[in-house]
């Protein structure tokens, strides 16, 4: 009798490399052994559970005393439970319109959690005070949706980073209008490593509300979170987040993820070496004419503009996407596990195929 084969079986070559997104990445190896560390024996589910208890304090040591934490399964999850928590049903949430939630959630915030977003273009994929006084209007009219949160990437969409001041500056004036913060946090880690800065310094040092915090860009399998910063703007947490479909029954398999990240400096370190490699990888790119950077590189991508026949030619060797194909632009993200050989690899195409 014929038994069909159980066995796990490597359906890729791990030797290839990209550079389209860092959620090509694996997992860090630490992030693994955590999962394996966590896997023994039965723990109490959806939360109840030790990791998801230690990880509380966890956070705590990094954004403070009045944090709290609430694992999701992924980031446009942690984005919608974050602003249904700070919003009305009549309310809005401005942002760039380069913002991830604007463009890359499928229309979730909307659809999911109910809200109007408000976008604003940027130069940089930043929002200043003057740009969020574009659409910081009409509290009274009810022909209009409410202004009530501003939502900041960091770093953003196009790789920039804000400063703390900048971010300061943002949240004193969001307040002074009656309206609170939220920080996309996907890559907040490649933020902070750029600064030079605890995450607090740029979070809640200055007056951010809520956070939606990213692990899978920096080493875990999966599993993000919401954060809350200031528990006197939000209510009934764990209730949206069940609404939104985002409790993890095993929530320890979450949990032990981030608290691999950030119990020690594994979220420092991974951030730092994605970051090093772009910058290895613009400076290349600089020294190649024809190709124009489009912004600073500040965080782990870099955006270019070139001839788009020769992006489609670099594209069959090594993946990456275009940002907008009409312009020629693409993206190229660097990842905690991109190496210098892959880099200068991929600078030899680049090099090779601007030659043709």
């Amino acid at each position: 009798m014929n038994r069909a084969k159980t066995d796990a079986r490597q359906h890729h070559d791990p030797q290839i490399r990209g550079f389209a997104s860092d959620n090509y990445a694996g997992a860090h190896p630490e992030v693994l052994a955590a999962l394996a560390l966590a896997n023994g024996g039965h723990q109490v589910a959806y939360g109840e559970d030790d990791y998801t208890e230690h990880l509380q304090r966890v956070f705590r040591s990094h954004f403070g005393q009045r944090a709290q934490v609430f694992p999701v399964f992924n980031g446009t999850g942690a984005n919608v439970v974050a602003l249904q928590a700070v919003t009305d049903r009549w309310g809005a949430v401005i942002a760039a319109d380069t913002a991830h939630i604007n463009v890359d959630e499928c229309g979730a915030p909307e659809r999911i959690g109910g809200l109007k977003l408000l976008t604003v273009p940027t130069p940089d994929g930043k929002l200043t005070p003057e740009l969020i006084d574009r659409q910081a209007w009409g509290w009274d009219d009810e022909h209009r949706a409410m202004p009530q949160v501003v939502s900041i990437t960091q770093s953003t969409e196009l790789g920039t980073v804000y400063t703390p001041d900048e971010v300061r500056a943002i949240c004193d004036h969001a307040h002074e209008r009656n309206m609170l913060v939220h920080l996309d946090g996907s890559r907040i880690a490649n933020a902070a490593a750029t600064l030079d800065v605890p995450m607090r310094a740029f979070t809640n040092a200055v007056g951010v509300d809520i956070l939606s915090f990213g692990g899978t860009k920096n080493g875990a399998v999966f599993g993000e979170a919401v954060v809350v910063l200031n528990p006197d703007a939000v209510r009934a947490m764990k209730h949206l987040r069940k609404l939104s479909m985002q409790l993890a029954s095993k929530m320890r398999f979450v949990s032990v993820q981030l608290e691999a990240l950030l119990a020690k400096d594994l979220w420092l370190r991974n951030a730092r070496q994605a970051n090093t490699m772009a910058q290895r990888l613009a400076a290349g790119v600089r020294e190649i004419p024809g190709i124009e950077i489009l912004y600073p590189v500040q965080s782990n991508g870099v955006f270019a503009r070139l001839p788009h026949e020769v992006s489609e030619r670099l594209q069959k060797r090594f993946r990456f996407y275009f940002w907008d194909e009409q312009d020629g632009v693409v993206r190229w993200m660097c990842a905690f596990d991109t190496t210098e050989s892959d880099v200068d690899a991929f600078l030899s195409a680049i090099r090779e195929e601007m030659g043709r």
